[in-house]
């Protein structure tokens, strides 16, 4: 008679209690971080306008007993988040039109002639516009190896360079952080060692946001041509 198939040793209470939590943490985990990113902006955006929406909507149900509930905190969130909202929104108008970006750019000189705020503000700019240039405008998403040899990292390519002792071409690479890529590093590298790629910028982003669980459809070899 064939013998039958040699059955697995039963698992032990404690390694069955090991799994679950193992599942359990993994499927937790990622509404979790959904969670904390939406309550930081949502808190962000309604810190934004509270100063000045808070004290108007207690006066407004102080005089309107039946508007009492715009008092509440959480009333006071929801709409300092919508009054937020609608102020981005109306400087985006804003700035689309001729008056506004004459607007801008007297605050952009205001800005220039104070010595901490026109780095502070330049750099953020340039950074921000570099990041929502279209592809092929000059920004590039590159493979750079750090933090050491035979490591690859996103980076976004600002500008190039030449060295004045060799004459050789050196790339100012921005190397955002996962999964806040709000933070980074600064690498100057040379070209040569750059592997280029055709991702856009908000294929690179997806990636580092997801710790490279959303990927794009290929990566480049480490052999890829030159930036």
């Amino acid at each position: 008679m064939p013998t039958a198939p040699d059955r697995p040793p039963p698992e032990s209470p404690l390694t069955i209690v090991r799994g679950l939590f193992v599942t359990g943490l993994l499927t937790l985990l990622p509404l979790w971080l959904t969670w904390v990113v939406f309550t930081f902006v949502f808190g962000l955006l309604s810190d934004l306008s509270r100063p000045w929406v808070g004290p108007l909507l207690v006066e407004f149900a102080r005089a309107h007993p039946d508007a009492g509930w715009l008092a509440q905190p959480w009333a006071l969130t929801a709409i300092g988040v919508i009054a937020t909202v609608l102020l981005i929104l109306a400087v985006g108008l804003l700035t689309r039109r001729v008056a506004g970006q004459r607007l801008l750019a007297w605050f952009e000189a205001a800005i220039r002639r104070i010595p901490l705020a026109k780095t502070v503000y330049g750099s953020s700019r340039q950074l921000l516009d570099m990041m929502s240039s279209p592809s092929g405008s000059g920004q590039r998403v590159v493979l750079v190896p750090f933090p050491h040899p035979g490591a690859k990292t996103v980076g976004f390519v600002t500008r190039t360079l030449r060295e004045d002792a060799t004459s050789r071409q050196l790339a100012a690479v921005f190397v955002p952080t996962t999964p806040n890529p709000t933070g980074g590093y600064l690498l100057v590298v040379p070209v040569e060692d750059l592997i280029t790629t055709d991702w856009t910028v908000d294929q690179a982003m997806t990636f580092i946001i997801s710790g490279g669980a959303v990927t794009p459809p290929s990566m480049p070899g480490a052999t890829g041509t030159q930036a």
